[in-house]
């Protein structure tokens, strides 16, 4: 029990019952003044000539002085001689509060010196004189206007089965606090990532019906990269929320509950005014009646602080100056930082993109969602894709080298258009060639014509050409060694008139011949 004064007037009747004939019990239990001291009081007032069972005129003001300074003597520098004795400490005293140390510690190092005072007069001397303690007085906030200020925490709740695994998983709340009606949202997730975190302010804004102006987080990873006291710096996925659905971030200092009091005081509220003693079949369920709890027993309680019921003053005061809710679900971006590929290709979530210029070995940043592929290089926005399943390509030929895009990109057609513009004869030798059944072999193939029409020249190889189509033979090989021998022009020889030219391996009809005898 802590010390309390005993006032005159209670004095007076601790001594007028006593005087009557009433017992220390029985003044105890009328007065509620401890028997202890009833009996010091007591023995001082017969010390000064009261007496008992006489009359209570004896009772005078003087009498009652004299009875006061004797069991409280007076303190001429308003405190005890425990304090008194502690004042040739102060400093001492002060550097071990600087050096952090507990009023529990300090009172056990001033009693191994010999200084034995009572713990609590030494903390009252360590708060007053040291230092200790709280440097401040709490000061109240005011709540600001209505529809513009909420505060957002997470909190660990406990376990809620998971009917896909199989186990009780750890689930968290994040709470919305309406600062000025004091309305509460609890969304229950078991992660706290940004996804689970944007989709938690999403079921907020159709809670509440519509967006604060304002607001308050505290420092989870999902929305403060930095934390800082005056510039916090946010994930650029919670900044691209914000401004799609207008709100803005006044984030809380680390570890400053005063920074956000109305969510803080709320956190313990939803643990043990909903979460405890219940049992949740799944996060579903748990999450539907914390909805209910909300509604209609945290919303029409009757709060501390306002005397007013929450979800009343939310509705009349602040529901009608709120943004509008969103209408759409939120397309959640990601924003990777692939490096680019000597193929000029990124990956991203397992599909691959391309992208243009000489940035091989460099990483991008990457911004993904369900229908573009964005990719900045130094803040620049170089190259757009059209979102892709896993494991499929999306290749802009105009990334690739002008040199490469042909065969990269597989493009047959264009390849016989440049065949063609050397001559047309090379263009038919050309459709000769890429008419087979395996693409990569013949565009080889074209590719080493078109290496011949740069090494002799367009009207050279054109002639080659039309010479090796005449003799309906379609081989580049042959082709390059007519050029080579400088043949594609010669005429060939004719035989003379009446000449049978014979094979160079012709054998005599005569030696195929079967005789007529025996065998």
């Amino acid at each position: 029990m802590g010390y309390r004064e005993v006032s005159v007037v209670e004095i007076r009747e601790v001594l007028r019952r006593w005087v009557r004939g009433e017992g220390f019990r029985a003044i105890d239990r009328n007065t509620g003044v401890d028997r202890k001291t009833v009996r010091r009081y007591v023995g001082a007032a017969q010390a000064v000539g009261v007496v008992a069972n006489g009359d209570e005129s004896q009772l005078n003001d003087g009498v009652i002085g004299l009875v006061c300074l004797a069991v409280r003597p007076e303190r001429p520098r308003g405190h005890g001689p425990a304090w008194e004795r502690l004042v040739p400490h102060t400093e001492l005293i002060k550097g071990w509060v600087g050096d952090d140390l507990t009023a529990v510690k300090i009172h056990i190092l001033l009693g191994r010196r010999g200084v034995v005072v009572p713990y609590r007069t030494l903390h009252r001397f360590a708060v007053a004189n040291a230092g200790y303690g709280p440097r401040q007085p709490t000061v109240r906030v005011a709540d600001g206007e209505p529809g513009v200020e909420c505060q957002v925490d997470f909190g660990k709740m406990g376990l809620v089965p998971d009917p896909v695994t199989g186990r009780r998983r750890v689930t968290y709340a994040l709470i919305f606090t309406a600062v000025y009606s004091r309305h509460n949202f609890v969304f229950l997730t078991h992660h706290q990532t940004i996804g689970a975190t944007i989709e938690g302010f999403e079921a907020a804004w159709q809670f509440f019906g519509g967006v604060f102006a304002v607001l308050i987080p505290d420092n989870m990873s999902a929305i403060v990269v930095e934390p800082d006291a005056t510039e916090p710096r946010f994930t650029d996925a919670f900044v691209e929320y914000s401004q799609s659905r207008g709100f803005a971030i006044d984030a809380a200092r680390v570890r400053k509950p005063c920074d956000k009091p109305k969510v803080e005081r709320q956190v313990p509220y939803v643990r043990r005014n909903f979460w405890a003693g219940e049992e949740f079949v799944d996060l579903a369920e748990a999450q539907r009646r914390a909805v209910e709890w909300c509604t209609a027993t945290a919303g029409m309680r009757v709060h501390g602080t306002t005397q007013l019921h929450p979800a009343e003053v939310f509705a009349v005061e602040e529901a009608p100056l709120l943004l509008p809710a969103p209408d759409a679900a939120y397309d959640l971006p990601t924003y990777p930082t692939p490096k680019v590929h000597r193929d000029r290709h990124i990956e991203v979530d397992k599909a691959i993109y391309s992208v243009p210029g000489e940035l091989i070995g460099v990483r991008v940043k990457v911004r993904a969602d369900s229908k573009l592929i964005r990719v900045f290089h130094r803040g620049e926005l170089i190259k757009v894709h059209p979102r892709v399943a896993a494991g499929k390509r999306q290749t802009d030929p105009a990334d690739l080298p002008s040199e490469k895009t042909v065969y990269a990109m597989r493009d047959i057609e264009h390849l016989r258009r440049m065949a063609a513009d050397d001559g047309a004869h090379i263009g038919v030798y050309a459709d000769a060639l890429l008419a087979g059944p395996l693409p990569w072999t013949k565009m080889r193939q074209v590719y080493a014509l078109l290496g011949l029409v740069k090494k002799w020249g367009a009207k050279r190889v054109d002639a080659a050409c039309a010479k090796a189509l005449e003799a309906e033979t379609v081989n580049v090989g042959l082709v390059g060694r007519m050029l080579e021998r400088a043949t594609e022009g010669a005429e060939a020889p004719l035989a003379p008139e009446g000449t049978v030219v014979t094979g160079r391996f012709e054998r005599d009809p005569g030696e195929f011949a079967v005789g007529g005898g025996e065998r």
